[in-house]
């Protein structure tokens, strides 16, 4: 039985883009469900804003997470490259969960200069 050999460290950082998108998209269903309540014209702009920023931040996260994982079950190093990029924009686009993202951007960079010497050794 012929195994392909893997990136575990694509793996870390596709475990934890995994854990951080679903705790970002339910953190943004759950804000949608209970919608905006209050009359203060101040804090539906202050939430609107809110809004508009973890819009973008969310998507490229998501969509960074994907490749990501597109990277570790094909091996193919654009896309960990590209993951990599996603996650480093969605952090400029959203700084504060700086705790969450800077680990799979340097892992997802790293997976991409370590699939290099997985591929040659085939």
């Amino acid at each position: 039985m012929n195994h392909k050999k893997r990136s575990k460290i694509l793996l870390v950082s596709g475990i934890i883009g995994t854990i951080y998108s679903l705790l970002l998209i339910r953190f943004f269903l759950a804000y949608f469900s209970v919608g905006i309540i209050s009359d203060v014209d101040i804090e539906k702009a202050v939430s609107a804003l809110a809004v508009i920023i973890v819009i973008p931040h969310m998507v490229l996260f998501v969509l960074a997470t994907i490749f990501n994982w597109v990277s570790y079950i094909k091996n193919k190093r654009g896309f960990a490259l590209s993951a990599g990029i996603l996650y480093l924009i969605s952090l400029i686009v959203f700084p504060m969960d700086l705790i969450f993202v800077v680990p799979s951007t340097i892992l997802s960079f790293i997976g991409y200069f370590r699939l290099k010497k997985i591929n040659n050794s085939k």
